[in-house]
Parts: C-alpha cells; sequence; structure tokens
C-alpha cells in the first residue's frame, strides 16, 4: 500500500473510545434479539492488507451488550462499525486484534501472501446497516478498510437458528445471560467419554481466574458456560514432534514456527461449534500436557489444560489479554521493528512509550517518584512508577511496576494499573 493511500485512510478515521464518548443507542430501536454472524478473510504480506467478506449467517437470541452499543472500550488493532446508511450515525462497534496482524510482523510475511479467517458477531439490524471494518497498523493508522451494505432482509443470509446446539451447560450461572458477561469455555482435543475431566478443568479454571483481583471481587457479573465438542483424536497437533491431529478446532502448537504458541486458525469452525450457544469471550482448554497457549484481544484465550501450571500460567495471563486487551509487560530484546514505535502512544492500558502518558496511569503515580522510574527491588508489585522494558523491547516501552502478572508467572496478582484497566472493562460490559 503506497504511503499516499494509508495518509488518505488515516484522515477517514475516527476513534471514538471511552475517552470519547459518544451518545448511547437504543438497542430495541435498531436491532432486534437475534444474532447476525459476519465472516472475513484477512489476507497480505508484511507490506499489504485485503480485508473481503466471506459469508453471513444468523440465530436467534443476541447475548452481547445492549448499552454503550456506539462506544469502545479499547481502541485494539481493528475495529467493525455499523453505521445508519440515512444519516451517518454510529450504530455499533466492536475492537479486536487478530493473529493476522501478529503474523505480519513475522519473518514468513517477508516471502509469502496468506489469509486468515476472522468471524464478528453482531446484534441483528432491523433495517439496512453499512458495516465498516478497518485495520490499524502500529502507528495506530488506517492500514485497510472494507465498506459494505448488510440488509436484514438479504435471503443470502443463512438462518442456522433451527440447528442442534453444541452440548453445553452453565457451570456457574449469576444471572440473565442478556445482563451479565458470558465466557465460553470449549473443549479441545477431548474425547466423549473425557468430558467429566474437561468439567473439572473448568471448574479449576473459574477457581484459578477468580483467586485474582478485580475478578474476584466481581464474579457475579460472569456467567460461565461449558461447551463439549467431540474431538475424533485426544490431544492437538504439535508439529515440532510430528505430531498431528484431528480435533473439534484444529489448534495447533508452532503457531508463526513458535513452539509454545498454542493457537487455532480455523476461526469459522470454532464460531459454527459455539452457533445459538449464550457467549461473549472465548476460553478454549486444550487437552494436552506440552506447556503453551495464547490469548488475542476480543478474540479467544487457549490453553493447554493438563499441564501443572496452566490454571494460573497460562490461563489468567491469557485472559488478561484476551478479555482484558493487556499487553505484555516482557522484553526480549531490541527489534528494530517494534510493534510500539516511539511516537505513538500504545492503545493497551497497561504499555506506554511516553509519547502520551499523561491518558496512562499518570495519576496512580505517587509525587516525587521519578519517570522513568529506577528498580529498586521494593513493593516490587504495587509501587507503581514507570519501568523500562515491556512489549518484547528492552527500550522506549515501559510498564507499570517492576513485576506484574502480565509480565512474570509467578507473580500472584496484577498490578494496579492493570486491575483498574480490567475493572472498567467489566463496567463497560455490565453497567
Amino acid at each position: 500500500m503506497s504511503p499516499t493511500f494509508r495518509r488518505l485512510l488515516a484522515c477517514t478515521f475516527a476513534l471514538t473510545t471511552m475517552g470519547a464518548q459518544a451518545a448511547d443507542v437504543d438497542f430495541d430501536r435498531y436491532f432486534c434479539d437475534s444474532t447476525l454472524r459476519i465472516d472475513y478473510i484477512f489476507s497480505g504480506t508484511n507490506r499489504m492488507q485485503h480485508i473481503a467478506l466471506d459469508q453471513l449467517s444468523k440465530t436467534a437470541g443476541w447475548y452481547g451488550r445492549r448499552h454503550n452499543l456506539g462506544r469502545l472500550p479499547l481502541e485494539g488493532n481493528g475495529q467493525l462499525t455499523l453505521i445508519d446508511p440515512a444519516t451517518g450515525d454510529t450504530l455499533y462497534r466492536h475492537s479486536f486484534s487478530t493473529l493476522f496482524q501478529e503474523w505480519q510482523e513475522t519473518e514468513e510475511a517477508r516471502h509469502v501472501e496468506k489469509a486468515f479467517e476472522n468471524t464478528f458477531v453482531v446484534p441483528m439490524p432491523r433495517v439496512a446497516v453499512d458495516a465498516v471494518v478497518q485495520l490499524v497498523d502500529t502507528h495506530r493508522r488506517v492500514s485497510s478498510s472494507l465498506r459494505h451494505r448488510i440488509d436484514p432482509a438479504d435471503i443470502l443470509i443463512r438462518d442456522r437458528s433451527a440447528e442442534a446446539p453444541t452440548p453445553w451447560a452453565y457451570i456457574r450461572q449469576a444471572g440473565d445471560s442478556r445482563e451479565k458477561i458470558d465466557v465460553a469455555f470449549i473443549a479441545e482435543g477431548f474425547a466423549a467419554d473425557q468430558m467429566d475431566y474437561f468439567l473439572a478443568v473448568c471448574d479449576s479454571s473459574i477457581a484459578a481466574l477468580t483467586a485474582h483481583e478485580p475478578f474476584r471481587s466481581h464474579i457475579d457479573c460472569f456467567n460461565f458456560i461449558a461447551v463439549m465438542p467431540v474431538s475424533r483424536d485426544n490431544g492437538v497437533t504439535i508439529p515440532h514432534k510430528g505430531l498431528w491431529f484431528d480435533t473439534a478446532l484444529a489448534s495447533s502448537f508452532d503457531t508463526f514456527y513458535s513452539n509454545r504458541y498454542l493457537t487455532t486458525l480455523h476461526i469459522k469452525r470454532l464460531y459454527d461449534v459455539m452457533t445459538g450457544i449464550p457467549f461473549e469471550h472465548f476460553i478454549i482448554l486444550a487437552n494436552t500436557p506440552e506447556y503453551g497457549g495464547g490469548g488475542i484481544y476480543n478474540f479467544y484465550n487457549l490453553a493447554s489444560a493438563r499441564t501443572k501450571r496452566f490454571k494460573l500460567e497460562v490461563i489468567v495471563h491469557e485472559f488478561g489479554h484476551s478479555f482484558g486487551g493487556l499487553g505484555d509487560e516482557y522484553a526480549y530484546g531490541d527489534d528494530p521493528e517494534t510493534h510500539y514505535p516511539a511516537d505513538t502512544e500504545p492503545w493497551e492500558p497497561n504499555l506506554t512509550t511516553l509519547h502520551d502518558f499523561n491518558s496512562k496511569w499518570a495519576d496512580l503515580i505517587k509525587p516525587g517518584t521519578p519517570v522513568p522510574t529506577v528498580p529498586d527491588g521494593k513493593d516490587v508489585t504495587s509501587r507503581v512508577g514507570v519501568y523500562e522494558g515491556a512489549g518484547y523491547q528492552s527500550k522506549g516501552v515501559y510498564r507499570p511496576v517492576q513485576e506484574c502478572r502480565m509480565k512474570v508467572n509467578e507473580v500472584p496478582e496484577f498490578c494496579p494499573v492493570c486491575q483498574r484497566a480490567i475493572t472498567n472493562i467489566i463496567k463497560f460490559y455490565t453497567e
């Protein structure tokens, strides 16, 4: 994509985050109690992106938010917006990050063009709307955009309401799915006779999550659901060991050639499994002792379910990514093509380049604390400052505390900045 076209796209892009609220939208006026599923294909290389519409389908019932419809809690690496074509008013917004955009930073993306599935669910509009999908680059500028019309009367929108759902059950129900945050645990690589074990893993996963603040204080905001698709094979694919399995979601280690990065690229299959089931967020539990996992904001969280460390080290950390939109607070080194350039403030609430630090956690720092802050080994989990080394970079990206759940596996809690960020997300969905 040419620099000129990038600048033109950037000029048309306006963010609506919690810091710049739009008037709330009347759900019943514009939407039905049904779910519209939109499948897209994102493709390209490290230098270009394409967005293509794949297919549309619908099911009865809408289980997502019915307020804050035109607002975003976080910017993410992309946004989906529904617009009234007659007035230009924003009716619904959703932010996300994608595996495709992660892949674009890899060496492979320099040499080959690849395509990735991406699926989103939105409330079914009562009348025709325009859907706008935008992907942003590391400078938070629009890098690709697609606008298309969605007419609820379109005969090619497949009605899947009559399809038999995957076996599922509430594990813990705090209230009506339309008022709570529905988190679905999905079995991956489990046989039919292993579902009792899967349910036990779900219980221990809930205990691990709700042992951490702010989930502990807001447990009544969540419903937890177990979804039990049966896999033909036990386990998940591990290419570096030559192990290939046929599982419900086709999950695999070695994502982007990283041994411990466990993901699924088959997003349409994931949403097929969830047809007709209440959900807002996914936690996929993989039936493997191999240590690994992954979590992507408003996408999914996938974790090994049979390792001794998974409940603390994978589930909680990765849910910080997928639910809270938190960034990694550790450093690998100094990649010249950083995810976090110095002239751009990260959208993740727990990272800063100091480009616009006042928009982050400056209010939580005690007077007299130097910025940047020199580690002193004291109060490593609660002394809020600005510590260099985060976002995979040893220089130029900063984190709030010396040690946090988003940095070190052994730290038992999220830091004050991460706790506030997660609390804001919970309130966005429930208040």
